[in-house]
């Protein structure tokens, strides 16, 4: 099954990279610094869905199709 893309429905994945940009500078790939879930407060909590494990191709970026 091929993988899909995490930015436009329905498409499949090119592996163009586009949701690997930063959400605070589109020029910029992200590198996990955090400043986009800085709010000011004493801590931050994030939900965690999953847990993905070398070899596997599932999670945000890589979408399987489920057909």
């Amino acid at each position: 099954m091929p993988k899909m893309c995490v930015l436009e429905e329905g498409k499949i994945c090119n592996e163009c990279g586009e949701c690997d940009y930063c959400d605070l500078n589109p020029f910029k790939k992200c590198d996990n610094c955090g400043r986009c879930l800085e709010t000011g407060e004493e801590y931050r909590e994030i939900k965690i869905d999953g847990v993905v494990l070398p070899g596997q191709q599932k999670g945000k970026h890589c979408k399987k199709q489920d057909q």
